[in-house]
């Protein structure tokens, strides 16, 4: 009887591990270029709940994942700003979405959030990933981290993820502009490449 018990603990752990690595692994790999994204609804700094059905006339979005206290993701608001106003009006608007725990953060709380948009002047939602669930739906690892998507046939495609361009800190440093070069591609029907690249900045704070 005690040999049965025992059997019946070992088997109850191992499916609860391996449910465990289940779910690691689907956190750790996200969304992948062609992938199906699905639409969220979050809060922005409006107090406003906000989702991607309400764009009805985006041919996509840049979605960028980012915040308020890291120092990459400060040095990249002013080209974030730049992108949603060169896009905007072509199709593509920034969508950004702040994923860290303010419990962990207090500088990303919802309050600072509200501030920040204020202070910078900006032009697109800014929304609070409240209870950490979109962030790691997209596979989301840094701030800043940028998922294009683009409409098509009423899906979500992921067309490119990873970073802005390829200074993190300087934008007067960068040669390469990725997520620039990326939305026009699209605008323009042709492939995106480079369709991935590696995003640089804080972990996300859980």
């Amino acid at each position: 009887m005690k040999s049965l018990k025992i059997l019946v603990v070992l088997t109850l752990l191992l499916v609860v591990s391996a449910f465990a690595f289940t779910q690691i692994d689907s956190f750790e790999s996200g969304y992948e270029v062609g992938d199906v994204a699905t639409d969220f609804k979050l809060k922005d700094v409006s107090g406003k709940y906000v989702s991607l059905s309400d764009f009805e006339e985006a041919k996509g979005f840049i979605v960028v994942f980012t915040c308020n206290t890291c120092p990459f993701a400060i040095a990249n608001e002013d080209r974030i700003l730049a992108l949603d106003k060169q896009f905007k009006s072509e199709g593509y608007p920034v969508i950004a979405i702040n994923p860290n725990n303010p419990e962990v953060q207090p500088g990303d709380s919802f309050e600072a959030m509200q501030e920040r948009a204020l202070e910078k002047g900006f032009t697109f939602p800014y929304l609070f990933d409240e209870g950490q669930e979109i962030y790691p739906q997209y596979g989301a690892t840094k701030t800043p981290h940028v998922y294009i998507l683009q409409k098509d046939q009423g899906q979500l495609i992921v067309k490119y993820t990873g970073a802005i361009d390829d200074s993190a800190r300087d934008a007067s440093t960068a040669t390469k502009h990725f997520v620039q070069d990326a939305v026009q591609a699209l605008l323009n029907g042709e492939p995106v490449t480079p369709n991935s690249t590696k995003a640089i900045g804080c972990s996300i704070k859980v």
